[in-house]
C-alpha cells in the first residue's frame, strides 16, 4: 500500500484545506505546520539546491551528509504515522470508545500535516513515497491498534529526539522541537489508554532509551530506529554517510 496512494476520505478531506470553505478547526491544526513550512523554505530548502536522492536496491536512500538528510528522515518516520492513523480513523475498531474514536479521528491531521509539511518544504529533495506494511495490526480491536499506536509515538519522540544532535541549523531544530512536543502529548494519550494512570510513567521506556531516575525522555539514533520501524515498511531504506553517535 503506498503512503502517497491513499484514497480515504480523511485524504479527500485533507485536499479541501486549500478550498476558501475550509473550517476554522482544520485550519487552525494546519496553519502552525503551515507557517513553519514557509520557514523552512525560506532556510534555504528550495528546489534549486539541486540536492540528490540517490536510490538503491530498488528502495530509497537517507543521506545524512546534512541537515536535508535529517529531514528525509523525519519525512520517512511522519509518512508511517499518516498512514496508521488514516488506516485507523478510516475504519475505526468496533470496540473503540467514543473518546478513542474522536481522538484518532483528530490525530490523523496532526500526522498529515507533519507529513505534508516536509513533504512541501524538502520539495525535489523529498524521499519518494514509502510503501508500509501493516499486516501484523488488528485494525478491527482496540487494543492491537493502540498497542501499535503506542509503539509508533514512543519510537517517535525517541527519533526527534536523537535526530536534534545531527541538525545543523537552529531553525530545522525548533521545527524539530517544535514536533517532538506533539507526538510527546499523543504518546501520553495513547499509554493512558492502555493503562489508566500510566501518561507519565518513564520506567517502562528503557527499550527507548528513556532515563527515568532523571526524568528524561529517550533519543536514539537513526541506526537504532529504522530497525524498530523496519517491520512497517516494504520499502527498503538505505543509509549513507551517518556518522557514529558516541
Amino acid at each position: 500500500m503506498k503512503n502517497n496512494e491513499l484514497e480515504t476520505k480523511s485524504e479527500l478531506r485533507e485536499a479541501s484545506l486549500f478550498d476558501k470553505t475550509v473550517g476554522r478547526r482544520s485550519f487552525l491544526q494546519y496553519a502552525g505546520a503551515g507557517a513553519a513550512g514557509i520557514a523552512l523554505v525560506a532556510a534555504g530548502c528550495k528546489k534549486d539546491r539541486g540536492y540528490d536522492n540517490p536510490t538503491m536496491n530498488g528502495g530509497v536512500t537517507l543521506d545524512f551528509k546534512d541537515d536535508f538528510g535529517v529531514l528525509n528522515y523525519a519525512y520517512a518516520l511522519e509518512q508511517l504515522e499518516a498512514a496508521f492513523y488514516i488506516k485507523v480513523a478510516s475504519a475505526p475498531a468496533a470496540d473503540f470508545t467514543t473518546i478513542q474514536k474522536n481522538y484518532f479521528t483528530d490525530v490523523q491531521f496532526h500526522e498529515i500535516a507533519h507529513r505534508e509539511f516536509f513533504k512541501k518544504a524538502l520539495s525535489t529533495a523529498a524521499i519518494p513515497g514509502l510503501e508500509v506494511d501493516f499486516s501484523s495490526i488488528d485494525f478491527t480491536k482496540a487494543s492491537s491498534v493502540l498497542a501499535a499506536a503506542k509503539t509508533f509515538e514512543d519510537l517517535g519522540v525517541a527519533a526527534y529526539n536523537g535526530a536534534g544532535r545531527l541538525l545543523v541549523s537552529g531553525d530545522f531544530l525548533l521545527i524539530a522541537g517544535k514536533i517532538v512536543s506533539v507526538e510527546a502529548r499523543h504518546a501520553s494519550w495513547v499509554r493512558d489508554q492502555i493503562t489508566p494512570g500510566s501518561f507519565s510513567d518513564l520506567t517502562s521506556l528503557s527499550a527507548f532509551g528513556a532515563d527515568s531516575t532523571n526524568a528524561l525522555d529517550g533519543a536514539l539514533t537513526p541506526d537504532k530506529v529504522l530497525p524498530l520501524a523496519a517491520p512497517f515498511i516494504k520499502t527498503k531504506i538505505n543509509v549513507i554517510n551517518l556518522k557514529s553517535q558516541n
